[in-house]
């Protein structure tokens, strides 16, 4: 089976790029698999995650300015040369299934090019953003682009979304939940007795690192001892900004931005404690990751990811935007080391119910049923 997956890049660190490395790995390692990760921007850098060697990347060049809407007048121009190159390559190949994985300009024409091969979307980011502007009576313009979205996404032979509430916001019928697999379930867990407190993920205002600093400090001024460590690259001019807020509040000491890293497991043994205050998720990784090595988990009940990974029994879900409360319950955790280690030890069993094996086999069910379908 040739598999092609298509994606923005895989040299910066982020939880779409690091699940691609994850399935692509999975289905290389099957012997009668070929696969292929094409790009449109990967500019001669190197991946980011470890891929397999027997995986065949192709960039195509086509640089999008990121800094601007993909639909400005400067970005539409490259997409004639995006739309060709994406044909003469998806041709050469002739693959027996097209993935695309981010949501970028392809997400709008790839069920359009060769419509005997079947196309897959994964959606990686909740569509409760956009149901303001669905509202009956909305007098939104991007009402009118969301039905071209949606008469887009009935053209894909499937729509891969990571949880059951996310499913919901889908107008068609092909539409399959799929969560992210377990990327990895040490055999060793965090022993909790550590004053790190960690989170992770894209530096970016979705995620309110900037809400976490207000957080943070409400809980050094009842707590000393405790560091807050984030990892994650992203938006330069949101971490400086962050590292300005950080210094103005005098917790550069406690609070620290520590960049990217390929060792989050590592990072997350040696923590106590994962929190994420996101504005939306869908499924995010990170969490499962956390609950692998046994950690508890703080939360904003933002739509829809948290509320699907973590329940009372492994962590405690805030109402988003509550900076009190979300402090409280950091207090609460770190001073409770019996709360800690009963929850870490459930967060470790719910983990467990993702393992690759068990969430790579639906992947492979769903691609031999669409391969059947097409065949016939």
């Amino acid at each position: 089976m040739k598999i092609v997956f298509i994606i923005d890049q895989v040299y910066l660190h982020g939880g779409i790029e690091r699940v691609l490395s994850i399935k692509a790995n999975y289905f290389s390692a099957i012997k009668e698999n070929k696969v292929y990760i094409l790009t449109t921007e990967q500019k001669q850098n190197r991946p980011c995650y470890d891929f397999s060697s027997d995986i065949i990347f192709k960039d195509l060049d086509i640089n999008y300015n990121r800094k601007i809407s993909y639909f400005h007048p400067k970005n539409l121009l490259k997409l004639p040369k995006h739309i060709i190159k994406t044909r003469k390559v998806i041709k050469q190949i002739q693959p027996d299934i097209v993935v695309v994985c981010s949501h970028s300009v392809d997400t709008y024409f790839i069920p359009f090019i060769n419509k005997t091969i079947p196309k897959v979307k994964e959606f990686h980011f909740s569509k409760s953003i956009e149901a303001i502007h669905r509202q009956k009576g909305s007098k939104s313009k991007k009402k009118y682009f969301l039905k071209f979205a949606d008469f887009v996404e009935s053209k894909y032979n499937k729509l891969i979304v990571l949880n059951k509430d996310e499913a919901t916001y889908y107008k068609t019928n092909n539409v399959l939940t799929i969560p992210n697999p377990l990327t990895f379930y040490p055999d060793t867990v965090a022993k909790l007795n550590e004053p790190v407190i960690i989170t992770a993920g894209r530096i970016a205002k979705v995620k309110n690192f900037d809400i976490l600093i207000d957080v943070w400090e409400l809980v050094h001024h009842k707590n000393k001892e405790g560091q807050l460590h984030i990892y994650g690259s992203g938006d330069l001019e949101y971490i400086e900004a962050l590292q300005k807020k950080i210094d103005a509040k005098n917790l550069s000491n406690h609070l620290i931005l520590k960049g990217a890293t390929n060792q989050i497991k590592n990072k997350m043994l040696s923590s106590s404690l994962f929190v994420m205050t996101s504005d939306n998720e869908c499924f995010p990784l990170v969490l499962l990751e956390a609950q692998a090595c046994g950690l508890p988990i703080i939360a904003f009940d933002c739509p829809h990811g948290p509320r699907n990974i973590i329940n009372e029994n492994n962590g405690v879900l805030i109402k988003p935007g509550d900076i009190h409360g979300f402090s409280d319950a950091i207090l609460k955790m770190m001073s409770n080391s019996e709360k800690r280690k009963n929850f870490g030890e459930n967060a470790r069993i719910n983990a467990a119910n993702y393992s690759l094996e068990s969430i790579m086999k639906q992947w492979y069910s769903m691609f031999g049923e669409l391969i059947k379908q097409q065949d016939n």
